[in-house]
């Protein structure tokens, strides 16, 4: 099943149940008011909303309506954690080559992820709106998971059945900032804002054989300014698969219902894949022309995420955004 929230309804929004297209909805308060409320009784609310979906699909839905993706807020509009991995090693391994850095042995064998911001999160019309260009403004197009309760110190084979949820990110970054943050060893704080997620998470079941192994086996495709940008494959090159991820993040502490958990930058070693952000490109840039070629974003400039099936459809909705600035 697909599912959203309205901007109405406060903070949290109203759990809206997508059909399959796209293109309807239907409100799922008798169920449950948000997404996060549904998370938190999923084992009760899943079948119902299941049913919903069902019958939207079918045509059989009361009071469905057509489907607004500017009215759409995210679809957990904030969320108690989200904790982004760096699960592609193409991605790591050339940024650190650029600066003439190795990468230590243990990344290999043990996730990189940090603790991002989650007290609110951009719809996936919004703007992204930044005090100053000079920030760096760079996009990253990931895949998350979300997940309901997850007991500290799962295995990974335990873990995937914690996985009830599938979407995409725009992780906003500043590189600008970034340097002398983690020059200070404790982490990113300002150049981490809010970040997008896609208009709709999806059921694993939805993906069928693109979701094996706890990955996504289809391309991330993004445009900057309408332009052709990147179509990196999420199945190839991920050093560590989903059910890896939320174990390595339940490893001391359990993680609560509703947790989102970020692949990082998709990334490949086929550089003609494109790019899923701004730095990877500049890297590769780097590394064959001894110097970045492509800016970061400006104001008014556009970007486009998006995750299509065979058939050249949408699955989860397109994050579409433009980059604007602070107004005071």
């Amino acid at each position: 099943m697909k599912l959203g929230s309205l901007k109405e309804g406060g903070r949290d929004g109203t759990l809206i149940v997508v059909n399959r297209a796209l293109t309807q909805a239907v409100k799922a308060t008798g169920i449950a008011a948000t997404l996060q409320a549904a998370l938190d009784d999923w084992s009760s609310t899943a079948p119902r909303l299941n049913a919903l979906y069902e019958d939207l699909n079918a045509g059989n839905a009361k009071e469905a309506f057509a489907l607004d993706m500017q009215a759409l807020a995210a679809p957990l509009p904030r969320a108690y954690e989200f904790v982004d991995g760096s699960a592609y090693l193409p991605h790591v391994e050339r940024v650190r080559r650029a600066r003439g850095a190795e990468v230590p042995e243990s990344f290999y064998v043990d996730p990189l992820m940090y603790q991002a911001t989650s007290a609110g999160f951009l719809g996936p019309r919004d703007p992204v709106v930044v005090p100053s260009e000079d920030y760096g403004i760079d996009l990253e197009a990931e895949v998350v998971v979300i997940t309901e309760d997850v007991p500290m110190a799962v295995s990974a084979e335990q873990a995937a059945a914690h996985i009830q949820l599938v979407g995409l990110v725009n992780d906003v970054s500043l590189r600008g900032l970034i340097p002398n943050e983690l020059a200070k060893g404790f982490g990113f704080l300002q150049s981490k804002p809010r970040s997008a997620l896609s208009p709709v998470f999806v059921t694993p079941d939805e993906l069928g054989d693109a979701w094996k192994n706890e990955k996504l086996h289809l391309p991330m495709r993004t445009w900057l300014n309408g332009e052709w940008f990147g179509e990196a494959e999420c199945g190839v090159d991920m050093q560590f698969n989903f059910a890896q991820l939320v174990a390595h993040a339940a490893k001391t502490r359990p993680l609560t219902a509703g947790t989102i958990v970020g692949s990082g930058t998709i990334a490949n070693e086929d550089t003609g894949k494109g790019a899923s952000c701004l730095a990877e490109q500049r890297t590769v840039e780097t590394l064959r022309d001894g110097k970045p070629s492509t800016p970061f974003l400006s104001f008014g400039n556009s970007l486009r995420i998006d995750v299509t099936d065979a058939a050249g459809e949408s699955i989860f909705g397109a994050i579409e955004q433009t980059i604007a600035p602070l107004k005071r």
